[in-house]
């Protein structure tokens, strides 16, 4: 194996284990976390709405938060790669395609996005233990909410009755944020950052546009549904945009090259009085306020200083040949 390839396949390596790294939390906290265990109070009307299916199951939430983006992605990268006929590489002695390489390093920082928005959404999950909308119709808890001396009370110590399994009682109390809204507004978000930079094909300028719109639409809707079926308070969904919002777009900025700085470092040999001060400003070039008769015959003014006298300055325009400039 030669040097090229051993390097290749140990950034592979890397980029897995760190996935591995980010992706092994997020696993322990579907299998094994337990969500902090909140009171509540009887007369809390927003706990009180009944338990309604999900508009949009997990299956499909993941199937298209994942599908749809990487699909596009290789498809995009394909077509790019008809265009150039570019190779990226070698590995192993084996010629490897542009496209290939390409959708490898978009799929593998969109993947590495995905994990962190997700674990960063079940960190709060789990530490706050927001109780859902449904969550007295899912529990039933042991305690007569009908009396009128339980209504401004918080209960803590209760039992749930209802028979419906520890699964769904571990989720009622999983509202905020909302996993739904922040893992459909980063990969939707993503996938609209990443047909900005690469479609780059001549033809109707609103299909790009159309498509993002498209992508922006199926995140914004997933998020309200969660509202109307009574899975998550309506602040649980913004936080849960506003989370995958700025993943998306740190990970678009300060992790992917979709979109590589416009300006890049100046010549370390560049001129002193050409480069930038350190705040920011150029260096002033500015000329000195005296001109020498050799350098400017031509001139038909004389600058003369202001703190000469009135004599000094006719002899010294008289010795230029040039008439005297009032300052």
């Amino acid at each position: 194996m030669d040097r090229q390839s051993r390097l290749l396949l140990w950034k592979i390596a890397t980029d897995v284990a760190v996935l591995l790294i980010i992706g092994l939390p997020i696993l322990l906290f579907f299998l094994l976390g337990k969500p902090y265990e909140r009171g509540f109070y009887c007369n809390d009307e927003s706990l009180m709405h009944p338990f309604k299916e999900s508009t949009v199951t997990n299956t499909m939430l993941y199937i298209i938060g994942l599908f749809l983006p990487i699909t596009v992605i290789i498809i995009t990268e394909i077509v790019i790669h008809r265009s150039s006929n570019g190779n990226a590489g070698t590995f192993m002695s084996v010629s490897i395609p542009s496209w290939v390489w390409n959708s490898y390093k978009v799929i593998g920082v969109f993947g590495f996005g995905a994990a962190s928005s997700q674990l960063t959404t079940d960190i709060a999950k789990y530490i706050i233990g927001r109780l859902r909308p449904h969550f007295i119709s899912v529990c039933m808890p042991n305690i007569n909410c009908s009396l009128p001396e339980n209504h401004h009370i918080y209960h803590e110590n209760f039992q749930c009755t209802a028979n419906l399994g520890t699964r769904k009682l571990k989720e009622a109390r999983l509202s905020f944020p909302s996993g739904h809204s922040s893992f459909s507004a980063y990969t939707m978000l993503f996938l609209v950052c990443y047909v900005q930079s690469r479609m780059t094909f001549k033809g109707s300028k609103l299909l790009k546009h159309g498509i993002q719109f498209i992508c922006l639409m199926l995140s914004w809707a997933t998020a309200m549904s969660r509202i109307s079926n009574y899975k998550h308070h309506w602040s649980d969904v913004l936080c849960g945009l506003l989370i995958g919002s700025v993943v998306a777009i740190l990970t678009v900025v300060y992790v992917s090259d979709l979109f590589p700085q416009k300006f890049s470092k100046k010549d370390e040999s560049e001129p002193l009085n050409h480069r930038g001060s350190p705040n920011g400003r150029k260096r002033s070039t500015q000329q000195p306020y005296y001109q020498s008769n050799e350098d400017h015959q031509s001139d038909t003014l004389h600058t003369i200083p202001l703190h000469t006298t009135s004599d000094e300055r006719r002899n010294a325009s008289l010795r230029g040949n040039r008439p005297i400039s009032p300052i």
